[in-house]
């Protein structure tokens, strides 16, 4: 009998250690399991890029695709044009982002050189003759015209075949990027090759100064250029409207306006000429 409660007591034992190191066995797991787990949720997710950028009225739509990676991206798209699965979904986001940025471009160039012949002409630095205003120039025929080289009709095909073709070899190189440095073009092509970003090719003709050497200083470089350029689009839009209110240049609309700024602003001058 006592033999046999030995026996008994002994199996007993180890039947409790073998309990004991099964429960520590899966204790053990469970704790893992749950480290583990406690690991993976107070884990910080990576931020997206630009989040703690300026915002202009933007919505919870638009940040799922604006994530601040393209210079001045404010998440500002009330219309839905950027969004690949929208109502802009029609045009590509992309080419709307290049787009803006050669428009700016164009109307920094425009706004400059549409005010350009007004202020010279009254400093008395060109003659009277050629200081008219933008819109006398000819590029509003009913609005007055200039005696140029040649008549109107051949300045305008001729300007239509040199931009033509400037606007086809920027959208080659927009299809397949660097691709204007393997087309012979007298010898310059190795300069038009470009950087592979369409929007900002560098390179000796479009970056001879060297601008933007480092990243940040780029990132700066294309924030400033967006914004002018949107500025100007916007002045343009304004030489539109104060010819057709005024009559008169932007130039001379200022200095009416600061001569006599009671008599002379938005309100007081809301008549078409």
């Amino acid at each position: 009998m006592a033999t046999q409660a030995l026996i008994s007591s002994s199996s007993i034992s180890t039947s409790a250690e073998a309990a004991r190191q099964i429960l520590g066995s899966r204790s053990s797991q469970f704790a893992t399991r749950k480290t583990s787990f406690v690991v993976r949720a107070t884990s910080t997710p990576p931020a997206k890029q630009g989040a703690n950028r300026q915002l202009w009225f933007a919505s919870k739509q638009s940040l799922s695709y604006l994530d601040g990676s393209l210079p001045g991206d404010f998440g500002f798209d009330p219309l839905g044009l950027s969004d690949p699965e929208g109502t802009g979904g029609f045009i590509e986001p992309k080419w709307l982002a290049y787009g803006e940025v050669i428009n700016g471009r164009f109307a920094m160039l425009g706004a400059a050189g549409a005010i350009a012949p007004e202020i010279l002409g009254k400093a008395g630095l060109i003659p009277q003759e050629t200081a008219l205003a933008w819109f006398q120039t000819g590029v509003i025929p009913p609005a007055g015209t200039y005696n140029y080289w040649a008549d109107n009709y051949t300045l305008f095909v001729l300007e239509m075949a040199l931009m033509g073709f400037a606007e086809h070899r920027r959208f080659q190189d927009w299809a397949k990027p660097g691709s204007m440095g393997k087309q012979y073009f007298l010898g310059l092509e190795k300069g038009l090759g470009g950087s592979g970003d369409p929007a900002y090719p560098g390179g000796p003709l479009f970056n001879p100064l060297g601008f933007g050497k480092d990243e940040k200083s780029m990132k700066d470089l294309k924030l400033k250029e967006i914004k002018n350029g949107r500025l100007a689009m916007l002045a343009v839009l304004g030489y539109f409207i104060q010819a057709l209110v005024t009559g008169v240049g932007p130039y001379q609309n200022l200095l009416d306006h600061l001569a006599d700024p009671v008599n002379n602003n938005v309100l007081t001058s809301l008549k078409f000429h």
